[in-house]
């Protein structure tokens, strides 16, 4: 048994509290106190349920040099995530039911926080030929994606929607038109321009939600059982988001993700040509920024996702052009944006646990996970007290962060997985 005594509550339904919570079982036994071995004192405290990434990357197989399943979890334990979506873009891809179980029956064997393999759309995540998708949700597999790669043959995505439909599992999308954005390695703009830099334009982002929105809406049409769900990944414009504000408008099933780099940072920071800020898609305007805030507020971003991106610093340190894309976030996501936007922005943080909590597990299909007697034990706490970003200190195999020596606030320093410490700072 452990108590969490005086604790303040914080879910998608609000605040409450100070409460007295006592955790056995795995479950949440009662918000009034009791026996327990252990106490902790949550004075001061936020006891939030775990988060949920729904987009990271972790490596595992055939790039364990850049991340692995036990790092890449240990570092999601920590930054507050019971629950972590890892990407199938691995060496080779995740297209097949023995790699999906492989990849779970290792997770389980760490006790770590839980995966939740994505399996590739098609197989080898060459956009052709649809994987297994029946065997690979039968083995395990969450959501279906050929994220790193945009699915450029429409008729392909809405056969893989109506199937992936039938089965009850979203299909996700990497919504960026290829022959648009060619080599670009940064936004397209005066910016890059003045750098000398190929530029991603945002409206290869824009093209690519426009027709997949409407490969969705052909999708829905032709299914005869189950509902297609489109997911895009990582939105990162303006334009972007007023397409997917419409689209929900109209009432179809398509939901949205942004990143923290994304809510953070701008273009600007690619000024002094540091690749520790390449990323796909690229950093866009402040304008851009700006928008996806709103989008927060106003619902039409259902989730906050890391997109977790590790790999090694020798590779990062390479010039502009030829370095990876990539950031890597899993333990800085929550306190980064806490401190950004709910301390400096006044984001309500009901709305900001939701963005992290429920809304990914809306994504997926899952059912809410509130403090409430006989809810699971999945929890993480959190502690206002600021402290710098110290990249020496990450588990992740990727020791280096865009925002290394920042002081943020809202560092989780117990994370529970049913009921079981995956990550201790406190008690």
């Amino acid at each position: 048994m452990l108590l969490i005594k005086n604790v303040l509550l914080v879910d998608a339904r609000g605040e409450q509290g100070p409460a007295d919570v006592l955790i056995g079982e795995g479950r949440i036994l009662s918000l009034e106190g009791g026996e327990a071995r252990e106490v902790i004192d949550g004075t001061g405290l936020l006891l939030a349920p775990g988060f949920l990434d729904l987009h990271a990357h972790l490596r595992e197989p055939g790039q364990e040099v850049k991340e692995d399943l036990f790092t890449g979890l240990l570092a999601a334990a920590r930054g507050g995530y019971t629950d972590v979506v890892s990407m199938p873009n691995t060496a080779p891809p995740v297209d097949q039911p023995e790699t999906v179980r492989a990849l779970r029956e290792k997770a389980e064997g760490l006790g770590l926080a839980r995966l939740h393999p994505a399996a590739a759309l098609t197989l080898g995540q060459e956009g052709k030929a649809l994987a297994p998708l029946g065997l690979l949700k039968a083995a395990g597999a969450i959501l279906f994606t050929d994220d790193g790669r945009t699915n450029e043959d429409a008729g392909t995505l809405a056969l893989g929607l109506l199937q992936a439909g039938a089965l009850g599992v979203p299909v996700a999308v990497h919504a960026e038109d290829a022959s648009l954005r060619r080599g670009g390695v940064m936004n397209d703009g005066p910016l890059a321009d003045a750098l000398g830099l190929p530029g991603n334009p945002p409206e290869a982002e824009a093209a690519r939600i426009a027709r997949d929105l409407e490969v969705l809406r052909y999708a829905l049409r032709r299914a005869q059982g189950g509902t297609p769900r489109l997911h895009v990944q990582h939105l990162s414009t303006e334009r972007g988001l007023a397409l997917l504000r419409e689209a929900k408008r109209a009432g179809l099933p398509v939901t949205a993700e942004a990143t923290p780099h994304h809510l953070t940072l701008t273009e600007e920071a690619l000024r002094g040509l540091d690749p520790l800020f390449k990323v796909a898609p690229p950093l866009r305007t402040e304008a851009d920024r700006e928008a996806l805030l709103e989008g927060l507020l106003d619902g039409t971003v259902d989730a906050i996702a890391t997109d977790h991106a590790p790999h090694t610093l020798a590779e990062k340190e390479m010039d502009l052009l030829r370095a990876p894309f990539g950031i890597p976030s899993l333990e800085v996501a929550f306190p980064l944006l806490y401190t950004e936007l709910h301390l400096k922005r006044g984001l309500p943080l009901p709305r900001l646990i939701e963005l992290f909590t429920d809304g990914p597990r809306r994504v997926l299909g899952l059912p809410p996970l509130h403090l409430e007697v006989g809810a699971e034990a999945s929890l993480v706490l959190l502690s206002p007290k600021a402290r710098p970003v110290d990249p020496s200190r990450f588990a992740s195999k990727a020791r280096y962060s865009p925002w290394a020596g920042q002081s943020l606030s809202g560092w989780p320093v117990l994370t529970l997985v049913a009921g079981r410490a995956v990550h201790r700072a406190v008690g």
